[in-house]
């Protein structure tokens, strides 16, 4: 019986470090000894295991613990890892450039994402999301090739904001609404130089892809859906504000329907660094 008890105990861990989803290309922060120090061994520990797991398992780890800084982790931003464990995955990019990016989604779950440039001494994005789900990763449906291979194009006005190694990162976010799981991506890199962008712009507009894979343009200036949005009959409106902190859970308006609405449907912001998330322990990775 106790045998029979640790082999079902040991399964279920398996399950619970279950990966869902993280860039694979570019290269994208990884934990290492800086994360380690700043959010505590266990903390590291899971995401050293899978790098794929979500914020809220990490929090639910980090609450047991006497060696996590919650300060120094910065948790929601790039899931806690540094720079200093990353210094030779960063890339050089110049003004315009057209960059691919892959996205593997291991396990669907029903929510929203972006794709943004973040200012990290603010943890804010600058301009506008270069990139917009309205309905990311659905589980009741195949995931769209665009949803796992993508690309941004580099805007033309970042000055020399991004021109220092770990000032600047790539960010890909995802809130899975339907189990209150968020998964973050981070690539660093550096940008010199100018010039036009080239395909869409990305400093006045965001490209917003809708469920079907088409990519139509919303307006960063606009605060709440209009009578007539910008994405598809299929996926529920979303218009974002640029200028909401901090960046990895930016403030998101979400009508039910494609109609203008008068009362959100749902207005998510950051929660305190200290918080200890719940959520649907089945599905947490830890």
């Amino acid at each position: 019986m106790q045998y029979t008890s640790s082999i079902l105990a040991a399964s279920a861990l398996i399950t619970s470090v279950s990966a869902h989803g993280f860039i694979t290309s570019p290269q994208a922060r990884l934990a290492g000894d800086a994360m380690k120090a700043a959010c505590g061994q266990q903390v590291y520990n899971n995401q050293a295991s899978d790098n794929y797991g979500n914020i809220q398992g990490e929090l639910q780890v980090a609450a047991s613990q006497t060696d996590y800084n919650a300060a120094e982790c910065n948790i929601w931003q790039c899931k806690g890892y540094k720079y200093a464990d990353n210094t030779a995955n960063v890339q050089s990019y110049t003004a315009g450039q057209v960059v691919d990016m892959t996205f593997d989604v291991r396990a669907p779950h029903t929510g929203y994402a972006n794709v943004s440039i973040v200012n990290t001494a603010t943890n804010s994005i600058i301009g506008d999301m270069l990139l917009v789900y309205s309905d990311f990763a659905d589980n009741s449906k195949t995931i769209p090739a665009n949803e796992t291979s993508f690309s941004i194009t580099i805007p033309s006005d970042l000055g020399d904001t991004c021109s220092t190694a770990g000032a600047c990162v790539i960010q890909h976010y995802w809130n899975a609404e339907s189990i209150d799981q968020t998964y973050e991506s981070c690539i660093d890199f550096t940008v010199g130089g100018s010039g036009s962008s080239s395909g869409s712009s990305s400093s006045s507009a965001a490209v917003v892809a809708s469920s079907t894979g088409a990519a139509v343009v919303a307006s960063s200036s606009a605060v709440v859906a209009t009578s007539a949005p910008a994405v598809s009959s299929t996926a529920a409106a979303v218009v974002t504000s640029s200028s909401a902190a901090p960046t990895t859970l930016q403030t998101v308006v979400k009508s039910s329907t494609v109609a203008a609405v008068s009362t959100p449907a749902r207005v998510s912001s950051a929660p305190a660094a200290t918080e200890t998330a719940t959520g649907d322990d089945e599905d947490d990775c830890y």
